[in-house]
């Protein structure tokens, strides 16, 4: 867990807000997110589309497209948890595939491939992407063989959001002066979200039907999990309880509503206000360093940019 600097000492009253795993059923999809095991076939869309149905809510988005024929970790988030997804858009990803070589190649040569694309790669998106087609760089931590036979190899991926596998398996290739392509693709994290955290579409159905006919929300929480827990790495402020509703109507913070700081944040951070009770009142730019922000007594602390929080959930403190 990241250190925190406390500034100062201070309680919340529990008759405002509330922890984010003791929200209601109601509350928790408003503000939920849903680490799906996507299936192969439909697209990321689809996807959405159909949890966005189940729940019969107006929002359903999802962080980081797979393709089509891609299985794996795809976020969902709910309603007004929806706005936290720009923040997941570049965390980092990883992977497993299957490159399929259009004839033999050496293991020792796929090796020497895998470790030249892997660091910093320059890279042209396909044709059919969703952004500007211009070559771009991106990070590629690491490009391990996990099996080989000769013409097909089980590869893992970890690497920075907004990298094209398919791009780097055939790349692979032509570096060993073959043909090739991605045969298989399964994203196994986004961020700080794994595999070992995700759940199918019929757990989700099921989950929400369990909650709607017999009262019982035990399984509605294993599979739709607060928006705070998809925003893990991103740095914190707490904040008192009486600056919270002024920054929910997008009031700049002062330091004097600052209790605690992630030690990280250096001037011009994105980082995530949230309540004492560990709640995500908006995302914001810091103005100060953590240093900063614990030493002095006035001036801004962060300004925010997207509010989370509704206004009205604590009492006005100004």
């Amino acid at each position: 867990m990241p250190e925190h600097l406390v500034r100062a000492q201070a309680e919340t009253d529990p008759a405002h807000g509330c922890p984010p795993m003791e929200r209601s059923p109601e509350e928790l999809v408003r503000l939920g997110v849903i680490v799906l095991d996507k299936p192969k076939g439909p697209s990321s869309h689809q996807v959405a589309a159909w949890v966005r149905d189940i729940f019969g809510v107006d929002k359903a988005g999802h962080a980081g497209t797979l393709d089509p024929n891609v299985t794996g970790v795809l976020p969902i988030a709910l309603q007004d948890a929806s706005k936290a997804l720009a923040k997941l858009k570049d965390e980092d990803k990883a992977y497993v595939g299957v490159i399929e070589f259009h004839e033999e190649v050496a293991s020792k040569a796929l090796e020497g491939a895998l470790a030249a694309f892997t660091g910093e790669v320059e890279q042209l998106p396909p044709k059919r992407s969703a952004v500007k087609r211009q070559w771009r760089t991106r990070r590629v931590d690491r490009f391990d063989l996990l099996e080989f036979d000769g013409r097909r190899a089980l590869v893992h991926v970890a690497c920075q959001g907004g990298t094209y596998v398919r791009r780097l398996a055939t790349d692979v290739a032509k570096h060993l002066g073959v043909r090739g392509h991605l045969a298989e693709l399964r994203r196994t994290r986004s961020a700080h979200l794994g595999e070992d955290q995700a759940v199918t579409l019929h757990d989700v159905q099921d989950a929400w039907a369990e909650y709607q006919e017999n009262e019982q929300d035990d399984w509605l929480r294993d599979v739709v999990k607060p928006v705070e827990a998809m925003l893990g790495p991103v740095p914190r402020i707490v904040l008192r309880d009486s600056a919270v509703d002024a920054l929910c109507r997008g009031a700049p913070l002062g330091i004097p509503g600052v209790v605690e700081v992630d030690k990280r944040i250096e001037r011009g951070d994105d980082v995530l206000l949230t309540s004492l009770k560990g709640e995500a009142v908006a995302f914001a730019n810091a103005e100060r360093a953590a240093m900063e922000m614990i030493l002095q007594d006035t001036g801004l602390a962060a300004t925010p940019d997207r509010v989370l929080m509704r206004p009205g959930t604590y009492p006005k403190g100004w």
